[in-house]
């Protein structure tokens, strides 16, 4: 008898069953592993002052550019941000990984824009940043450009010579 359900595929064999509850009892391990780390994430403390209010440029809903510092962009209610630094250097190309995930997560930037501040960062310049978003369809994202001040560094996301890291391993 099967251990997690009854339900039999047909020309299912004991092999294939064991080694199939072995596998479903792994992701049953895995997801209580998450969340246990989700847990965990939820009882952080704050963490530190910033070094300095960052000033980003973005365009305004005219199309021109201004700037915007990090304290601005904290609507009333919303006491929390989401910065997703996407790896897009002054002299680079996109990282394909991040742009995979942005082009997924931007239909619902409504919805998460409901109860959270959010806002794609990058070092290159905002008209190179919007031209890409543009290319890509994404039109519900708030873009910044990083590329006049320390964000990056000061956040990991390039190193000493201001070269990007490219995983986490890298840090």
């Amino acid at each position: 008898m099967p251990k997690f359900h009854d339900k039999i595929m047909p020309g299912e064999s004991d092999v294939y069953r064991a080694a199939r509850d072995k596998l479903l009892e792994a992701e049953l391990d895995l997801r209580r592993q998450v969340e246990t780390v989700a847990a965990l994430r939820r009882t952080l403390p704050l963490g530190g002052a910033l070094k300095e209010d960052y000033i980003f440029e973005e365009r305004d809903a005219a199309g021109a550019v201004r700037q915007a510092r990090l304290s601005e962009l904290f609507e009333d209610g919303k006491p929390s941000l989401v910065l997703y630094s996407l790896m897009y250097g002054p002299a680079g190309s996109p990282c394909p990984m991040c742009t995979a995930m942005l082009a997924g997560l931007d239909g619902n930037v409504t919805h998460i824009r409901q109860r959270t501040n959010l806002a794609i960062v990058a070092k290159t310049d905002i008209d190179t940043l919007h031209d890409f978003a543009a290319s890509r369809g994404w039109t519900h994202y708030r873009l910044l450009s990083s590329g006049n001040n320390s964000y990056n560094a000061d956040y990991w996301g390039e190193n000493a010579e201001g070269v990007r890291h490219q995983n986490i391993w890298d840090i």
